[in-house]
Parts: C-alpha cells; structure tokens; sequence
C-alpha cells in the first residue's frame, strides 16, 4: 500500500513537472509580453487561473508591471494592452487597454 502511494505520488509529480517544462518551452520561443490578440486574451482569462494558465494561453511570458500585487502585461501590435493581477499565484483582476 504504501509503494503504491509513494509511487502514485511520484508519478503526478513527474506530470507537473512535464507540464511546467513543455509551457516554458513554448515560452521561451515567443517576445516577452506579447501575444498575437490582447482581446481574444482577456476574453479567455478568468478568476482563479494559474500563472502556468495563462502562460500555456499566451504562449509567452509576461512582462513585469508591479510586484504589489503581483502584475504581468501582455500586448498586440495594434497597442492594446492586457494586465493581469495574481494574488497567492491565482489570477484576482485584469484590465484590458486599448491604444488610442
């Protein structure tokens, strides 16, 4: 019983691991904040999303806005700009803005 347990607790270890790795993979290939539609974007997110969430949505890091509350940014090449607030690494608010 508890070889089972044990390795049943490795296993999923092994998957986040997996996970995160291949997320930051697609992110590395991608500009740092940016993202193909800032709408489509903020359309997608929703509250209590994982930063690794809406990295796998962006498919890019976020730029760093303010480390209180934790902010990210991510813009289009039209200028509108998503920002996105995480509070305990879940998503709390974000604000779309558009380029004038």
């Amino acid at each position: 019983g508890v070889a089972l347990a044990s390795s049943v607790v490795v296993f999923w270890l092994l998957l986040q691991f997996s996970r995160a790795l291949r997320v930051m993979r697609l992110a590395s290939r991608a500009p740092v904040g940016h993202v193909p539609s800032a709408v489509m974007l903020h359309t997608r997110l929703s509250a209590g999303m994982r930063l690794m969430d809406v990295v796998t949505l962006t498919h890019s890091l976020g730029r760093k806005v303010c480390d209180e509350p934790e902010t990210f940014a991510w813009c289009d090449e039209s200028g509108a700009e998503v920002e996105v607030e995480f509070a305990h690494g879940q998503c709390r608010a974000w604000r779309l803005t558009r380029a004038e």
